[in-house]
């Protein structure tokens, strides 16, 4: 019986693993193609009296162990103050969004909020996760939200 199962010919392809392999490169085409023409048109955006500048956000995390990472890259103790310092400089309307491991002691996230206003930086953002149920409420409101207009 196994003889003729190894001769019969394979008759069907089983293309949903090349449909996946397609669907991601068209979705990375489309990220990157959009990401380059927007950065290879050249512009003289025009000026207003009432426009305002972007403000930037930094992204601090501090991990379990209480190592410190600005935009994903390990620094020292001593680095926080200087590169806050060298962001408020650049922009007065920096903002921070600061990560910690829910194990870091919290006198640990509290000490880099210190440094982090010591260089005037003074918009700070604790970032959390909610929890399943509150974003089913949370899409729930939304969808009452849209339903009333």
């Amino acid at each position: 019986m196994a003889a003729v199962d190894a001769e019969e010919e394979i008759t069907s392809i089983n293309v949903t693993p090349l449909v996946d392999v397609v669907l991601v490169l068209l979705i990375i085409l489309m990220v990157t193609s959009s990401a380059l023409l927007s950065q290879s048109i050249p512009m003289d955006l025009p000026k207003a009296a009432t426009g305002d500048t972007i403000p930037s956000v930094v992204r601090i995390a501090l991990d379990q162990r209480g190592a410190t990472y600005w935009e994903g890259t390990a620094i020292s103790e001593r680095e926080i103050k200087a590169r806050a310092a060298a962001a408020y400089a650049d922009n007065r309307d920096v903002r921070v969004v600061l990560s910690a491991d829910r194990k870091l002691a919290h006198g640990r996230v509290i000490h880099v909020m210190d440094v982090l206003r010591s260089a005037d930086i003074t918009k700070i953002a604790i970032q959390v996760e909610a929890p399943k149920e509150a974003q089913q409420v949370a899409a729930q409101q939304r969808d009452a939200q849209r339903e009333k207009r």
